[in-house]
C-alpha cells in the first residue's frame, strides 16, 4: 500500500458494544482500531471471535487515541463528550442512535457503511433484512419473550416488531414482565426464553427454573439473548432462526 493510501485509510474505533455490531459485521480487520471490551465477551456478544485481536476499551476517547483511529462511532450516553474531544483532535465522529424501529437498523447499517467509505457493504445486510419483511408470516401465534426473572418485553419496544418478523405476537403484560400466575393460567402458545447468562447463579436465573416454568405446555424457542440487548443487526440471523425452528 502507498503511502499516500495509508494516510486515507479509514481506522474506527467504537465505544459502545451496540455500535461494535456495526463495525465488527461491515469493517474489514485492518480498519478496526478499537471496540468495547464487552465485545470480547462471549456471554455478552456472538461476535467475540471476530473482537479477540482488537484492542479494547472501556467507553472513553481518551483510551483509543494510541490506535489512532480516523472515525469514532458512539451511541448516546458520553457521546456528546467524546464528539467534542474527537473534533478537537479532528477525529470524525457518528452517533448511531438506537433502533427505535426495525427500519432503524437498515438506516443504521448504511450510515456506518457509508462512513467508512464502503456504502455497498451494507447491501448484503439490507437485503436479508428486506427478505424477512417480505416473508412476514400473514398470521402469528400468541408468544412471551421470558428472560431472567420474568423480564418480557414493554409495550412499544422495537422487539415486538422484530418477533412479529418470525410469526409472533408478543403478548402485552403489565409493566412488561411475566409472573408466575400468568404462565400457569394463560400460558402462551409460543415461549421464546432468552439464554442469556442462563448458567450464572443469580435471583433471575432460579425464576425461570421454576416448575411452573419447565414444564408449561408450550411450543419453547431459546432466543440468544446477548443480541436482544442491543436489537441491531444481529437481529436479522436470530429471525431467521427463529423462523427456521418453529414448528
Amino acid at each position: 500500500m502507498s503511502v499516500s493510501a495509508l494516510l486515507l485509510a479509514v481506522r474506527v474505533a467504537s465505544l459502545n458494544l451496540c455500535t461494535d455490531e456495526y463495525l465488527l459485521l461491515l469493517a474489514r480487520p485492518q480498519e478496526i482500531a478499537s471496540v468495547s471490551y464487552l465485545s470480547k465477551d462471549r456471554l455478552e456478544s456472538p461476535l467475540w471471535r471476530a473482537a479477540a485481536p482488537v484492542p479494547a476499551n472501556y467507553g472513553g476517547v481518551e483510551q483509543v487515541l494510541k490506535h489512532r483511529p480516523t472515525l469514532l462511532l458512539t451511541m448516546g450516553g458520553g457521546g456528546r463528550a467524546s464528539a467534542l474531544i474527537a473534533r478537537r483532535l479532528k477525529m470524525r465522529t457518528l452517533d448511531v442512535p438506537p433502533p427505535a424501529n426495525v427500519e432503524d437498523v437498515a438506516t443504521n447499517l448504511t450510515r456506518v457503511a457509508t462512513a467508512i467509505g464502503d456504502p455497498a457493504r451494507a447491501a448484503p445486510w439490507v437485503r436479508r433484512l428486506r427478505a424477512l419483511q417480505a416473508a412476514e408470516p400473514r398470521s402469528s401465534r400468541d408468544a412471551i419473550f421470558l428472560g431472567g426473572g420474568g423480564r418480557s418485553l414493554q409495550e412499544g419496544s422495537p422487539a415486538i416488531s422484530w418477533l412479529r418478523l418470525a410469526g409472533l405476537r408478543q403478548r402485552l403484560l403489565p409493566g412488561g414482565r411475566a409472573t408466575l400466575e400468568t404462565l400457569l393460567t394463560r400460558p402462551p402458545a409460543v415461549l421464546v426464553q432468552s439464554n442469556y447468562r442462563s448458567g450464572q447463579v443469580s435471583a433471575g436465573a432460579a425464576w425461570v427454573k421454576h416448575p411452573i416454568v419447565r414444564k408449561l405446555r408450550a411450543v419453547r424457542l431459546t432466543a440468544d439473548g446477548r443480541v436482544w440487548t442491543c436489537l441491531g443487526p444481529l437481529m436479522i440471523p436470530e429471525i431467521e432462526r427463529l423462523r427456521r425452528a418453529a414448528p
